[in-house]
């Protein structure tokens, strides 16, 4: 079966192939700028792969499902894309072993790459919850979790994320880690929930992904209906006086959030 070829979704990437384009069209420019030019491009087309050689390798289930997502055939607006990868999967397994998470809850789970990555850092009576929209993406992450040494540790819970996250908050649940990456109009709506209902556990943290939208926040002429939603969670984010918050410039953004004590 033959593989896509992955477009670029993080401001990095994109940056890099406008680079790459505008540098085989200049024809008669000064060779001095063409250095300069080529030398940017160097410069950002090479990140990713530099920190990617830098990081801690993948294990052999998460390899394997990133195999398996990108031969996948996706549609409704599902893409090999969305899928966290190896840098953003062992940043999230690194925040679990540092916070000392034994709770995890995922929105907006996609394949499973970024829960099965946080899996492998949870202790053997850890548990994450992983809550998926479409039940293609949610078979696929099932069949790897099967085979996965901490696939048992994952909870799918198919359905809409916001009745699932009441459910869980009924039941009393409280985690100590909640990654987002989920719809983007929804994060406000995720985030408020997580806090008013008391699901972020004391001394808890969320990491919310794509906050930086490939750029579109502050970049973009006419930005997408998603870059208008991040642009406006990121500015509510901003100004809750409820948490604190930075945002990592990984991949296409990650905000670590927590409650102000």
């Amino acid at each position: 079966m033959t593989t896509a070829t992955a477009r670029p979704v993080t401001p990095i990437g994109i940056a890099a192939a406008l680079l790459a384009s505008v540098e085989a069209r200049l024809d008669g420019v000064d060779p001095d700028v063409r250095a300069d030019l080529a030398r940017a491009r160097a410069l950002v087309a090479g990140l990713d792969d530099y920190v990617g050689r830098c990081t801690t390798p993948a294990s052999h289930d998460l390899d394997a499902l990133e195999v398996r997502t990108r031969a996948e055939v996706w549609d409704a607006g599902l893409e090999q894309e969305m899928l966290s990868g190896h840098v953003e999967g062992a940043f999230l397994r690194m925040l679990v072993g540092m916070t000392r998470a034994r709770r995890v809850l995922e929105v907006g789970m996609f394949t499973g790459y970024s829960a099965l990555a946080m899996a492998e850092a949870l202790p053997a009576d850890g548990r994450l919850v992983a809550c998926e929209l479409d039940e293609h993406a949610a078979a696929v992450a099932r069949g790897a979790f099967a085979s996965a040494t901490a696939g048992a540790l994952v909870d799918v819970r198919v359905g809409d994320a916001a009745a699932t996250l009441c459910q869980l908050a009924d039941a009393g649940e409280q985690f100590d880690l909640v990654f987002v990456d989920a719809d983007k109009a929804g994060y406000a709506g995720y985030l408020d929930t997580v806090l008013d209902l008391d699901l972020l556990a004391p001394g808890g943290v969320v990491a919310v992904d794509n906050t930086l939208l490939q750029g579109e926040p502050w970049a973009a002429l006419a930005p997408s209906s998603n870059g208008s939603a991040i642009a406006a969670f990121n500015a509510r984010l901003a100004a809750d006086e409820r948490v604190e918050q930075v945002l990592v410039p990984l991949r296409d953004g990650v905000t670590l959030v927590r409650r102000v004590a």
